[in-house]
């Protein structure tokens, strides 16, 4: 199952933070505005120890997790 969400907001209140806590990915974050110049893109896969349950009495071919893929847009 698949996620998406986009971050948006005024320059300058910590999307790129947000986007870099949640990612863990190396971005440049900067104290001006429109620092960020092309999208990032990330994906995180969510752990759900509901899932890992559900494996264990009935192992799946392919276990399904949940991605969540965030992308932070250009400040505009």
């Amino acid at each position: 199952m698949k996620l998406s969400i986009g971050i948006v907001g005024l320059p300058n209140v910590g999307k790129s933070t947000l986007f870099k806590i949640l990612t863990q990915q190396d971005i440049t974050i900067a104290n001006y505005p429109f620092a960020t110049i092309d999208p990032n893109v990330g994906v995180v896969v969510v752990p759900d120890e509901r899932v890992d349950k559900l494996t264990k009495l009935s192992p799946p071919k392919k276990p399904c997790r949940l991605s969540l893929n965030s992308m932070i847009l250009p400040d505009s």
